[in-house]
């Protein structure tokens, strides 16, 4: 049996052993077979060319050729060098470009931590930006209660009366949400300086100012807050018996500081319900329409003692100084010094008492001032340092006086053995006390004798 390969040899043979002989074939059989193999011919070699460039652009030893194609290894099938023959072999960008990659080594240091792709595992839809879209985040304050209010805002005022800043109130009031609740701040103001001095209401005039003209409480707010006060005066008036006219003041100082509207005051004309209320807006109406009233309300309050005169202060001193010596009166004497306000200043007052004492040049006086001096220093009005300058003052001032009141160092070596008695000096203090020197002209020995060193420098002049 002839093998299959035999067989078409002989098959392909014997049309040719036909031409050979000229005999014709008997269909056309024979021109459509050569037709075929002249087309197979073509696409073979088409295709051999075709695996001759493939080979050619991909030298690599590790790729083998089968049947005319290259075959990658699985191995290196997702390898990131170059196939084209360039280079020396290492990743492209030295491992920083493309996508999938790591980046380039230490790039991590310089990133921002914000993913802006929405297809990477990091990308977080809640803080990273919308394309077309700008997304802002802050922080919102809950707002305070009435009373979470005052326990904030009161601390803040009381530390105002120790700096006298403004703006660092302001400040600490911006941190906390009370949009609903500004008006609070006047009346929460207002009700604490009521309790305090004189010049503590001046600085509580300034902090409302300086709130409405830096617009952290509006005009609106600022008269809703004095309507709060009217309607409390009642309850005020148990702790401070004065509040009315206090509140009044206020109220004049506001309307001259533009931080309530003149008819404030006229609006509550035959609409007031309390006494009072009344008393207030009376004070508030009197101090308005008074001669030059605008020009005289920045100085309702009075002037601090820090800012008074010097003379004007020893003025006030020496009044109540001789006053205290008719009456004997030492509360009425510690309550215009505390009106006085001026305790760096107390230094003065025992100045002046020893001066009393010495032009006075009786028992008495020496005895009053001492106990004066006594209970202001037990009560704490006056310190120690205060006495200890005052009597110094008076030890550096003796020879002055001494010519006014020839007898001065013996008055003041008796009156301080009563203070050494009293408690008021020390023995330091004491043995400082100066004693008048004495020039002896004549010899208490030698029989009323005139000494010689004493003519002889008389004759030379």
């Amino acid at each position: 049996m002839a093998s299959e390969g035999e067989v078409i040899t002989t098959q392909s043979a014997a049309p040719a052993g036909d031409q050979q002989n000229g005999e014709a074939p008997e269909n056309n059989n024979s021109v459509v077979g050569a037709t075929e193999m002249d087309t197979g011919t073509q696409e073979e070699e088409r295709l051999k060319w075709k695996a001759k460039r493939r080979i050619k652009r991909s030298p690599s030893k590790e790729m083998q050729q089968v049947n005319g194609t290259v075959q990658v290894p699985r191995g290196s099938k997702n390898m990131r060098k170059s196939r084209m023959g360039r280079g020396r072999g290492l990743p492209k960008k030295g491992g920083a470009g493309g996508k999938g990659t790591w980046g380039a080594p230490g790039s991590e240091i310089a990133e921002e931590g914000e993913c802006n792709d929405e297809k990477d595992p990091n990308y977080d839809s809640d803080t990273q930006f919308q394309k077309g879209q700008d997304s802002y985040f802050s922080s919102v304050a809950p707002p305070l209660t009435g009373e979470e209010l005052a326990n904030y805002v009161e601390p803040i005022i009381q530390e105002y009366f120790e700096h006298g800043d403004t703006s660092e109130v302001v400040e600490c009031l911006e941190e906390i949400n009370i949009e609903q609740q500004r008006h609070e701040l006047p009346k929460l103001a207002v009700t604490i300086a009521l309790e305090k001095k004189p010049a503590q209401r001046e600085m509580t005039s300034i902090l409302i100012s300086d709130l409405f003209g830096k617009k952290v409480v509006t005009e609106e707010e600022m008269a809703t807050a004095f309507d709060f006060l009217l309607e409390d005066l009642q309850d005020l008036s148990l702790d401070t018996p004065e509040a009315p006219q206090i509140v009044g003041q206020f109220i004049a100082r506001a309307v001259a500081d533009d931080c309530l509207p003149p008819k404030f005051v006229r609006s509550y004309k035959g609409k007031v319900e309390t006494d009072h209320a009344q008393k207030a807006l009376n004070k508030a109406d009197t101090l308005l329409n008074m001669k030059h009233g605008m020009v005289r309300l920045d100085n309702v309050w009075g002037v601090g003692g820090g800012i008074r005169p010097v003379k004007h202060l020893i003025k006030k001193m020496v009044l109540l100084l001789k006053e205290y010596i008719s009456s004997d009166d030492i509360v009425e004497v510690e309550r215009l010094l505390q009106e006085l306000d001026v305790p760096h200043f107390h230094h003065e007052l025992v100045y002046e008492a020893i001066v009393i004492v010495i032009e006075d040049t009786g028992e008495r006086s020496a005895h009053s001032i001492a106990k004066l001096l006594k209970s202001l220093y037990g009560s704490a009005i006056v310190t120690w340092d205060q006495l200890v300058r005052g009597f110094q003052r008076v030890f550096n001032a003796l020879p002055d006086l001494c010519l006014d009141v020839p007898s001065a160092y013996s008055l003041m070596d008796r009156f301080a053995d009563i203070c050494v008695t009293e408690g008021l000096m020390s023995a330091k203090m004491r043995a400082k006390v100066p004693v008048r020197g004495r020039k002896r002209f004549v010899s208490e020995g030698d029989g009323g004798l005139v000494k010689e060193s004493i003519l002889s420098k008389e004759s030379s002049f």
